[in-house]
């Protein structure tokens, strides 16, 4: 991927650990799968992109089983539809492709082609996007997950830790981080942010401001900068950083 056809902002969207919030799990065959539903894929491409920056076509569509089955305990008589799909997104000149498939039951043989056909384009949607990082999935395929940011292992909602002791003991699962950073380290991380030419610091500020909704009549971002989230994310901004610029990846990795 040529990564000038994406702005500062946008790399560092892009290279960003995914929110564990924005994650749902099924269970499968005994296993428990992660995903991120359309809509949130929707979603986060019309904030890194924009509702204008970005194109979904579908440019093939196929239905390959329809059969008839009993649906439920009840036996009813119903239909078991198949399609797979193939969608394209394209941002600016930037193009990518997915596959998926949907499967659609219903006693109504309209509605379980539609089901089936909804379900094959949203996947073959998430899987094109996938491929532009992390916030669109890609973090899910790596099996200990190590970038998306929250345990290792996701809890379905229903599932209710026991109870604590101590409030102390409860707290670190609350929301993970909000731990605040060590003066030490925020002075040197405001020393690297500093070192960066220009019109990649205007890049950053504009884009930490957005991220994490700084108002517009505050004067300086330094000292927002007090969060293990916060460093997080700019150490993703200044990988994204040095990946348009290796002539500064010296400069921030000795910082």
């Amino acid at each position: 991927m040529d990564t000038t056809a994406f702005s500062p902002e946008q790399i560092a969207a892009l290279s960003a650990p995914l929110d564990r919030a924005k994650v749902q799990t099924r269970s499968q065959a005994g296993r428990s799968l992660a995903y991120l539903e359309g809509w949130q894929a929707i979603a986060e491409a019309n904030r890194i992109f924009g509702f204008d920056g970005w194109q979904r076509e579908t440019i093939a569509v196929q239905c390959v089983s329809e059969r008839e089955r009993t649906l439920g305990s009840s036996s009813r008589a119903g239909w078991g539809v198949t399609y797979t799909a193939r969608v394209r997104i394209r941002v600016g000149d930037v193009i990518r492709e997915g596959s998926g498939a949907g499967h659609g039951i219903d006693a109504d043989l309209g509605q379980a082609h539609e089901s089936a056909l909804k379900e094959a384009e949203t996947d073959a949607m998430k899987r094109a996007l996938m491929t532009f990082g992390n916030p669109f999935g890609l973090a899910l395929y790596d099996k200990q997950q190590r970038e998306v940011t929250s345990s290792t292992a996701p809890t379905p909602a229903r599932h209710v830790p026991a109870p604590q002791h101590n409030s102390a003991a409860a707290e670190p699962t609350a929301e993970v981080g909000l731990e605040p950073l060590d003066p030490a380290t925020v002075q040197r991380v405001l020393a690297t942010v500093r070192g960066l030419p220009r019109p990649a610091l205007e890049g950053f500020t504009k884009a930490f401001r957005k991220r994490f909704q700084v108002p517009p009549d505050a004067p300086s971002i330094a000292d927002r900068i007090c969060q293990r989230r916060h460093h997080d994310w700019i150490e993703a901004f200044l990988v994204s950083h040095r990946s348009v610029h290796p002539a500064g990846q010296r400069q921030a990795l000795a910082a």
